[in-house]
């Protein structure tokens, strides 16, 4: 009878450890509480709401600036995606990814190493090394429509991976990609600060012309100076004294 007894008890212990490991288990898997804040700058909506700043933004939001604005929304320590001026995008996140669907204008997405980061456009789709942390700009403020995507990708820090199509390209530190083309009738080419050929004067170059122009006016100054050289003006000679 004793040891009918023993050996239930010894069964309720062990089934009270098993319970106890599970919800341990179930805890220690859980997803860490990951929240995201906004600091605005300028006109800003947040699911089409003005935001303020320091406050929450839900994984799934649309967020909007305007023109001359910016907004920054911060994931916790896992890193932050900064909107410029007339930028749009719908933000989601988790405790080890933030993925930006962007629609128009531009972003800046940092984030610390072990933190998938992704931007996807209608042209391509931008993913960070997750080994590394990383610091990227994603532009698409040249046009994102359908006929004339373009995406423009600039990596400050780390390394990103840029896939268009059937197109792989790594941009790392310090380099920029551009995924797209503007060949179809009607579309421009996305020229980037400094990136812009010279100007054409009747398929002539503009900085030869100025070199020509300035050539011009020195020869205009010399004959000038010639001119007023008058040859029939009388030459005075002084002679030595003796």
């Amino acid at each position: 009878m004793l040891g009918k007894i023993w050996i239930k008890k010894s069964l309720t212990v062990l089934s009270a450890f098993a319970v106890l490991a599970a919800y341990s288990s179930v805890a220690l898997a859980a997803p860490k509480d990951v929240k995201a804040s906004i600091t605005v700058t300028g006109a800003v909506t947040v699911n089409g709401q003005a935001a303020v700043s320091n406050a929450t933004v839900v994984s799934g939001s649309v967020i909007t600036t305007g023109a001359n604005s910016s907004a920054v929304v911060t994931m916790s320590d896992n890193g932050r995606v900064e909107l410029l001026g007339e930028t749009s995008i719908t933000l989601r996140y988790t405790d080890n990814s933030i993925v930006a669907m962007l629609t128009s204008g531009a972003v800046r997405v940092s984030n610390k190493a072990g933190i998938s980061t992704t931007v996807t456009t209608k042209s391509s789709t931008v993913v960070s090394d997750t080994g590394q942390a990383n610091l990227y700009l994603v532009d698409v403020g040249c046009g994102d429509d359908t006929k004339c995507a373009q995406t423009f990708v600039e990596t400050t820090t780390g390394l990103v991976t840029m896939n268009s199509g059937a197109t792989s390209k790594q941009v790392a530190a310090g380099t920029d990609a551009t995924a797209g083309s503007p060949s179809q009738t009607g579309c421009k080419p996305c020229l980037r600060p400094g990136s812009a050929p010279p100007v054409r004067l009747a398929g002539i170059p503009f900085w030869p012309l100025l070199l020509l122009a300035g050539g011009a006016a020195v020869g205009a100054v010399l004959l000038s100076d010639q001119k007023d050289d008058d040859p029939d003006d009388p030459v005075i000679v002084i002679s030595p004294i003796s």
